[in-house]
Order: structure tokens, then sequence, then C-alpha cells
């Protein structure tokens, strides 16, 4: 049996995928930013712009079951690779585009090919390292992901005077294709170490039971309900529709959006670095890891029912406890993927992710469509994104409800 990684190959492993992943979470959250640029270029309606931000979650969520099989029979390196290809003609195609349909296309064909930039590496992890790794990696995984949303930020703030959001998406274009370079070629030495694994988890495809195995376990759906409706509409908050509320509910200048966004997305990291500390010494001293998921949860609906309540100049301040407790998701997506052997590793996590991109796309564009139907019908802009909100919130604690009244646990899943 292959030894797991370790050492300076274990860096070079990690550094590839977090800078991927990097890179596929600035290009979720960079149209939070980019935003009011354009819809004053474009002349986008909030339910245009919701639509436009979606395409990159549609394509993604797409993407899921497919690629979990790829993971499982072509592995992580040759699958990664050559979709940041498609991500990387994507963002070219975004820049050059003068039409709603042509940036739709190109958010689409950045969906595509960024799909594979978490699940690969946590495939990749399954397979390489220890065990009990797992749920660090997943960790300083979404530190590299929220790096990269605070990327989209302020740095891109300070850059859209300078390049326009045009230009943005061509410095993108070019990571996107040195990263593909460095993943093929930098992990190919790695990917043969672990050949043997990679071959049984092309053969058990037809043995293990794949997908109907992955969506007929109760398990699964304890974890999965939680990612589609509080972890997907968190995503769609984060990635598009915290902006427009810091601009419209609480008066905030596009500057001020901007640093909001930085610190809201600061605290996220440092949560995600706290949480990957804490939560295997609270599991060690007997708290139930199902028991952290419920608190943090339930945190999140709790932070933003406190949302509807006050437009008060403090009350920005609510994002950061949200932030503060959004990190409990990485032990439910952790968890799913222990939960199956490790050739089913690819599809465990794939299946999860849909679940959560599935929430995410509907969140982006149902959120502005509601928007504009209440507005429609005579609600000031701020109270048609209040009424929106308190949709997603109630939502979001029935599968609270859910999760807490599901007593369904995870089996014994083979190496």
């Amino acid at each position: 049996m292959t030894a797991p990684l370790s050492g300076a190959r274990a860096a070079r492993v990690f550094l590839c995928f977090a800078f991927g992943y990097l890179l596929s979470y600035a290009l979720r959250a960079v149209n939070a930013v980019i935003a009011p640029a354009l819809v004053a270029e474009m002349q986008l309606s909030n339910a245009d712009l919701g639509l436009l931000s979606s395409a990159y979650f549609v394509s993604f969520g797409a993407m899921q079951l497919p690629l979990g099989v790829w993971l499982d029979k072509y592995g992580a390196r040759r699958t990664e690779a050559g979709l940041l290809l498609c991500a990387a003609l994507g963002a070219a195609v975004f820049a050059s585009s003068s039409s709603l349909a042509g940036l739709w296309i190109g958010r689409a064909l950045i969906g595509i090919g960024v799909s594979a930039c978490l699940m690969a590496a946590f495939k990749a992890y399954r397979q390489w390292f220890p065990l009990e790794r797992q749920s660090q990696l997943a960790s300083w995984m979404l530190v590299a992901g929220t790096s990269g949303a605070l990327s989209a930020t302020v740095p891109v703030t300070l850059a859209l005077p300078a390049l326009g959001w045009r230009g943005i998406f061509w410095v993108v274009a070019a990571l996107l294709l040195a990263v593909a370079g460095a993943i093929f070629f930098c992990l190919r030495a790695v990917e043969r170490q672990f050949d043997d694994g990679a071959a049984k988890g092309a053969s058990a495809l037809a043995a293990d039971g794949g997908y109907r195995r992955i969506f007929g376990s109760a398990y699964f759906w304890r974890m999965g309900v939680p990612g589609l409706l509080n972890h997907g509409i968190f995503f769609a908050l984060q990635t598009l529709w915290a902006g427009p509320w810091m601009t419209t509910v609480l008066g905030k200048s596009a500057q001020q959006t901007g640093q909001i966004l930085f610190a809201f997305n600061f605290v996220l990291l440092l949560s995600y670095l706290a949480l990957g500390w804490a939560a295997p010494r609270l599991v060690a001293r007997g708290w139930n890891t199902h028991r952290i998921i419920g608190i943090g949860i339930g945190g999140m609906v709790l932070a933003q029912a406190a949302m509807l309540a006050t437009s008060a100049p403090l009350a920005w301040l609510l994002w950061l406890v949200l932030a503060a407790c959004v990190p409990v998701t990485t032990l439910v997506q952790s968890h799913v993927a222990l939960a199956f052997p490790a050739a089913l590793a690819g599809r465990a996590n794939s299946a999860y992710n849909l679940q959560l991109f599935i929430g995410a796309f509907a969140t982006q564009w149902g959120f502005g469509v509601a928007v504009d139907l209440f507005k429609a019908h005579g609600a000031p802009a701020a109270d048609a994104f209040r009424a929106t909100l308190a949709i997603a919130v109630l939502l979001q604690a029935g599968a609270l409800v859910f999760f807490l009244l599901n007593r369904a646990q995870a089996g014994n899943p083979r190496p």
C-alpha cells in the first residue's frame, strides 16, 4: 500500500488545488462587486442580474453528476486541468461580450470549467492523504476559497477604474490557464504514485452502487437538505445579493460595500481556520459533530432573521455574525464524503455539491425575481429585499428542523 503524502509533495498538491479553488471562488463572488458597473453598462434589471449570476451555478450544478464519474474514473489531475481550460475560455467570452446572452454563455462556461476545483481536491485528498487529515484539509481549502472571495472585494474595487470589469476577466483567463498547466504537469508524478488506488476507483464504478447508493442513503439526505437550503442560500447571498443588500437596504456606498464585503469574507476566512483547529478538539472532548453542525446552522438562521429587523448604521455587523457561523457547513460536506468508500468519494462529494448549487442557482435567480415582483406590487426597494430574505430565512429554518429531527447516521465505509 502506498504511504500517504507528506512534506513538500503534500504541500505542492495542496497549493495547486488551493489556487484553483481560490480562482473559482473569486469568480463565484466577483459579480457582487462588479454588479453596479454591469448594470450601468448593460442596462440590466434585478432579474437580469440574478439570471446572469446564476448561469455560473446552473452550469456548475449540471456538471456535478458527470464530474463525480470522471473524478472516480480518470482522476483529479486530468479532470480538473481539462475543465480549467474551459473556464479560461469562458472568462475570455465574458470579457469580450456586448450582450446579455454573450455574458450568460461566458458565465456558464466559467461554471463548467471551475466545477471540479473543490471536488477534485477532495477526491485527491481522500486517496492521497490519511483519513484524520480530511476535515483539516477541507477547512484549509475553504480558507483558500475565502481568500478568493476576499480578492474579489477591495482588490477588484481598486482595479475596476484602471482595468474595467472586462480587463479583470482577461487577467483571470490568463491565471486559469496557468493553474491548469500547474495541476496537469506538476502533479503527474504524485498521481502515478497512487495509480493502484485510481484503478480500483475506476473498477468500482460498476461494483459499488454509484449514485444509486448515495442518493438512496438516508444519511446523505440528512446532510443534503441543509446543503440545498442553508449552504446554497448562503452562497447566493455571499456571491451576489450581499452587495445589493448593503446599498439598497442599508444605504451604503459602493466603496463602503466593498469594504464591508472584505470584512465579511475576512471573518469567514478566520472562522474556517478556527473551526479547523477547534472541531477535532471539541470532538475529542465528547462533542457530537452533529451537535456542532446544528449550533452553527442555528446561528446562521438567527443572524439572517436579525437582519430583517434593523437597518441601523451598524446592522452590517450581523453579516459578520453570519460569517462566523457558516464554516460548520465544512463539517457537513466532509462527513458526506467520509460516509462512503474512497472509490465513491468523487461521486459522494459531487452529489452533495449538486444540492448546494441547485440551492444557490435557485436563490440567485429567484431572489432577483422576487424583489422585482414585490416592487411591481408597490413595495419600496428596501422592503422588497427584506420580504425576499424573510422567505429565505423560513426555508432555512425548515431545513434546520429537518436536520435536527432526522436521526440517520453514517455507516462504516470501506477505505
